[in-house]
Parts: C-alpha cells; sequence; structure tokens
C-alpha cells in the first residue's frame, strides 16, 4: 500500500480525509513522522500556503505528501477571511473567527460564500495541485453541533441545513475538501 503524509495536525481534517480515502492509502499525519515544527503558511494565496507545507515535508522527510489549504471567502467582505480564515481575528479561536466575520456581514443581505480548498501533492520531482470549491451562504446565526470551523454559519447552495447540521457523511460527500481529495484519490489512483 502507498504511504502518503498529509501534512496536518487537525485531526477534524484527519479523519474527514481518512474517512474519503477509504484504506486506498497508507495516510499518515505530521506527527506520525513526528514532524514537530510549525511549518510556515506566508503565502498569499491557498495555493502557496498548501504547497509550502508539501515542499517542507518533502524536503526535510523524503515522504511523498500532500498538504491543503483551505478557508471560506464571503462575496460581500471582498473574499475575506479567504487565507486567513484560521487566524482572522487575529487568534486561533474559531467563536471568535465566526463573531467577527458576522458583525462585519451585519444585515447585509449580500450572504454569498465559498469554501476553498487547494492541495498541493509532490511525488519527488512532480508537483500537482487540486482545487475543490462549493458555493453557499452565511447565515445569521450558528447552527448545528456537528463540523468545525465555520461550518455552524455556511449553508451549501441547494440544502437547507448547515455544514454543522449535516452528519459527516453528508459533509463529506458535498463538501470543497471531498472534491478536491477525490480529484486527489482519482489521479493518485491513475499515476
Amino acid at each position: 500500500m502507498q504511504q502518503l503524509v498529509f501534512a496536518t495536525n487537525n485531526k477534524h481534517k484527519l479523519a474527514e480525509v481518512q474517512a474519503m480515502i477509504n484504506g486506498l492509502f497508507n495516510l499518515q499525519s505530521l506527527a506520525d513522522i513526528h514532524c514537530e515544527e510549525d511549518i510556515p503558511e506566508t503565502a498569499n494565496t491557498f495555493e502557496g500556503n498548501a504547497s509550502l507545507k508539501s515542499e517542507y515535508v518533502l524536503k526535510h522527510y523524503k515522504l511523498g505528501c500532500f498538504a491543503d489549504d483551505s478557508g471560506l471567502e464571503v462575496r460581500a467582505l471582498n473574499d475575506e477571511p479567504g487565507v486567513y480564515s484560521a487566524r482572522y481575528s487575529g487568534t486561533r479561536d474559531m467563536e471568535q473567527n465566526i463573531d467577527l466575520l458576522l458583525a462585519k456581514l451585519g444585515d447585509n443581505l449580500n450572504r454569498q460564500a465559498s469554501f476553498r480548498t487547494v492541495i498541493s501533492l509532490r511525488l519527488a520531482r512532480e508537483h500537482y495541485l487540486f482545487e475543490g470549491r462549493i458555493n453557499g451562504h452565511i447565515t445569521t446565526e450558528r447552527r448545528g453541533e456537528d463540523g468545525f470551523g465555520y461550518d455552524p454559519i455556511f449553508v451549501p447552495d441547494g440544502y437547507s441545513k448547515t455544514f454543522a447540521e449535516m452528519t459527516a457523511n453528508e459533509k463529506n460527500s458535498i463538501s470543497h475538501r471531498s472534491i478536491a481529495i477525490n480529484k486527489l484519490v482519482s489521479f493518485l489512483k491513475n499515476h
């Protein structure tokens, strides 16, 4: 079975991806390879940040790796929080990040938003990018107990529930991350 590192310490993301990959690969996290460094995410694009992480693991651990960078883009806020989604409020506290986003949106009727994921895959000298996007809108208040990040305030187009109100299987079947992961898995199966 092919071994791949998913350059993350986020247990929620790891669980989501493991469920989607469904045993096709021996998936390892940064903790599994004893990478305790805080890999810098200093790029101003999702592609750039994902690439920085995958390049770091390949260079320092000599292992095939993929990394993602994901975020929420809200139209009325000029696509904020974007690459700063995880630290929008200046902290990594998602409750504060959600509070800031809802405060900035206020009563604005344009609540269109997209979740985007970009995956950077590095295999030896080869580099590939895969993108997933799902459009939807931002609610006026939190709904649901599951999920993580901005899931309690994002309703995908065609649905009435937030990601946080969906089961893991429901969310994983339509999410931005699942779209990108499915592209990655399809590529790896045929590569």
